[in-house]
């Protein structure tokens, strides 16, 4: 496949999203393939390790590929939106829990559905390129491939602020937020891969393992959580709008571009699932809850036309003037009648 290179070097498994003009944007083929190296992989005693890297240096990988999403939604048809989502939630569900190491290299832009196959294996390596966020409000759809897990289980109130403002993370906000494990200069990359391939295991890692840069997040850590410790998207608000900070107007800024409905949402999910009985089927299936609605139901289309189609970045969302009704989450996060989420 053109889009991506799956192989077998030495003693690892070797999967490279090889469209970098595109930054490396995941389609529903490339799911699709990467799941099934995994199925395949799983009982082969030959391979040892699992590497995701990615061509190019501006993106491991910048998110999905939605504009086959806008095209069928647009229709009318969200069975294609259904079949995408629960398919690469089955594949973000199953690195998530493979029994072999699963590295990820992580430079640039790793977005949304790069975070769904960079961010939940079992080393997730950064470098001094690495933009790790989660912007899907922007586009009417809620942090998903498990990302709602990671912002549910990040300290503090970093997960909602990461959440409704889609802020990115360089390298030392990632590791604090939870989002990845070691951060090695992407120099050493390509010698850290061979040793692997050759014997098979991941203890080199610790070896090539530096301090990063100091990111932000660590500043403003007590700022986020007096700012974002409300309820609701109308509490946050109101605290935003109380603070005279550059933060709280940075803040601002970014929560008045993003749909309303969908931070809405954002914060009640991750206010579900914290907590000791979190697991990533749970995350998923309230994820798949949202997506599932977001084209009929939410801003989806409407955000993904603002954005890629027309680019007037002048999105008409619902519930601009006021709060979202508690209704209208919980119509959007109720369990599915049919077609619940199969892992």
């Amino acid at each position: 496949m053109g889009d991506i290179d799956i192989r077998v070097t030495g003693r690892a498994g070797r999967i490279t999203l090889t469209r970098p003009k595109a930054l490396n944007s995941l389609t529903y083929d490339m799911c699709l393939a990467i799941e099934a190296a995994l199925d395949s992989w799983r009982d082969d005693d030959a391979v040892a390790v699992i590497v995701l890297d990615a061509e190019g240096d501006r993106a491991f990988c910048a998110g999905g590929d939605i504009a086959e999403l806008y095209a069928t939604g647009i229709k009318g048809d969200y069975a294609y939106g259904h079949k995408f989502w629960a398919d690469e939630y089955r594949m973000n569900n199953k690195i998530f829990h493979y029994p072999k190491p699963v590295v990820s290299f992580m430079q640039g832009f790793t977005m949304g559905g790069g975070v769904g196959i960079g961010c939940h294996g079992s080393h997730r390596i950064v470098g001094e390129s690495t933009q790790i966020a989660m912007p899907e409000c922007g586009i009417g759809l809620v942090p998903d491939v498990g990302g709602s897990l990671l912002l549910a289980l990040a300290p503090d109130r970093l997960g909602e602020y990461l959440g409704i403002t889609g802020a990115r993370m360089n390298a030392d906000d990632a590791i604090l937020a939870g989002f990845a494990d070691s951060y090695i200069p992407q120099s050493m990359w390509t010698n850290l891969i061979s040793e692997m391939e050759e014997k098979g295991d991941t203890d080199c890692i610790a070896t090539r393992t530096a301090t990063p840069p100091q990111g932000t997040l660590r500043e403003q850590v007590d700022q986020i959580n007096a700012l974002f410790a409300g309820e609701s998207l109308d509490d946050i608000r109101r605290l935003l709008a109380q603070d005279d900070s550059a933060f709280a107007a940075a803040a601002r800024k970014q929560i008045d571009r993003n749909a309303p409905l969908s931070m809405a949402c954002t914060i009640e999910m991750i206010h579900r699932l914290r907590g000791p009985s979190l697991t990533m089927e749970k995350a998923l299936d309230l994820e798949y809850r949202f997506t599932s609605r977001a084209m009929e139901h939410g801003d989806f289309l409407e955000g993904v036309r603002a954005a890629i189609i027309d680019k007037d970045r002048s999105p008409k969302w619902q519930y601009t003037t006021g709060d979202v009704p508690t209704a209208a989450v919980a119509k959007m996060l109720m369990p599915l009648a049919d077609g619940k989420l199969d892992l």
